[in-house]
């Protein structure tokens, strides 16, 4: 059964530009499609960066929104938290309009279920780490002798415990943006909001950060929208994504649905160079059961997971002469050989 959704967003906009609520009014009671193009936008001077996206964001998922610079994926998120105005449209958080809600209630939103961390670690300098992952729950006015035990949870959670004491300036740029993590989940957030949160940090220190935070997913199980440009961090990531482009949110899909069935030419290209194997699963390139033959356990090397990716199975599949299993809540759906391994692996992957 489908997780509820979480986080909703109906026929949003963002036009920046003199009068934009009501050209979009107009278009919407004019003969003409209530959907404006690009060129119609511009003829009126405006900017349209975002245009008429709909979203769904499940419960307990992780929702990656990617795009090349400029595509209006921070300006969506944005949206979203209500940080900026849409100029149309309809933000609904665990059923609630966020539109509607008054600017209190708006707040008590952001400070008790959502969390943010950006690019920019936007550490207090003056502050220690303790200080500055119980900042929040000061702003709350929770007592100190409790911000302070909640506030040492989550450093330790985030592998910085023995750090309490340090100012930023002591740390690395990834212990800052663990930091920056901690105090974001300090306040136990339902909904958190990522940024592009480690596209300033170096390749090595940036995949040990998706470790850690693939790690905390684990425990935590939130509800997570995160940004980012890069298809193979997006892809390491996501349960599902949005790809935008000029504004607008061209495909979502999961990572493996994107590959195999890209909607357009733009959506293909950023795949077009990721290895198969790191996308593909089990699942996509199987015999299945009806084709099988016999699946009898003495008859196969061992057994996979449908939702396991061909790069995290291949060697042992790839050194058996006999097939594997490939099982699905239990029940075995299909069979993987070495042939249908190296087929990914060389490019005669499924298309």
């Amino acid at each position: 059964m489908d997780k509820p959704v979480k986080l909703a967003c109906r026929s949003v906009w963002k036009l920046y530009g003199p009068d934009a609520e009501n050209f979009l009014t107009y278009k919407s009671h004019s003969d003409q499609a209530k959907n404006p193009t690009s060129e119609e936008i511009r003829d009126a001077g405006l900017i349209g960066a975002v245009r008429a996206a709909d979203v769904e964001i499940h419960e307990g998922e992780i929702f990656v929104i990617m795009g090349l610079s400029g595509s209006g994926k921070s300006t969506l998120v944005r949206c979203l938290s209500r940080l900026i105005e849409p100029t149309a449209g309809e933000v609904l958080f665990e059923g609630r309009d966020l539109l509607s809600m008054a600017e209190r209630e708006l707040i008590e939103v952001r400070r008790r279920k959502m969390g943010m961390v950006f690019q920019q670690f936007a550490l207090l300098p003056h502050l220690t780490v303790l200080q500055n992952v119980a900042f929040p729950l000061e702003v709350q006015g929770t007592a100190q002798g409790e911000r302070e035990t909640r506030a040492r949870e989550v450093i330790e959670l985030v592998g910085l415990k023995g750090r309490e004491s340090y100012f930023p300036r002591e740390l690395s740029g990834g212990q800052q943006q663990r930091v920056g993590i901690a105090r974001s989940l300090a306040v136990e957030p339902d909904l958190w909001f990522l940024d592009e949160p480690f596209s300033a940090l170096d390749p090595l220190i940036r995949r040990e950060m998706q470790d850690e935070f693939l790690r905390l997913q684990s425990m935590l199980h939130k509800t997570i929208v995160f940004i980012t440009h890069d298809f193979d961090e997006a892809i390491r990531l996501a349960d599902r994504i949005a790809i935008m482009q000029d504004g607008e949110i061209i495909q979502t899909a999961t990572p493996e649905e994107l590959v195999l069935h890209p909607a357009t030419e733009y959506v293909a290209e950023f795949t077009r160079h990721i290895p198969r194997a790191k996308i593909l699963t089990a699942r996509s390139v199987m015999l299945p059961i009806a084709n099988s033959g016999s699946v009898a356990p003495e008859n196969c090397a061992g057994e996979v997971r449908a939702g396991d990716r061909i790069e995290d199975i291949a060697d042992p599949i790839e050194a058996a002469a006999a097939p594997f299993r490939v099982v699905e809540d239990g029940e075995v759906i299909g069979t993987i050989d070495r042939r249908a391994v190296v087929d990914v692996l060389v490019g005669r992957g499924a298309d």
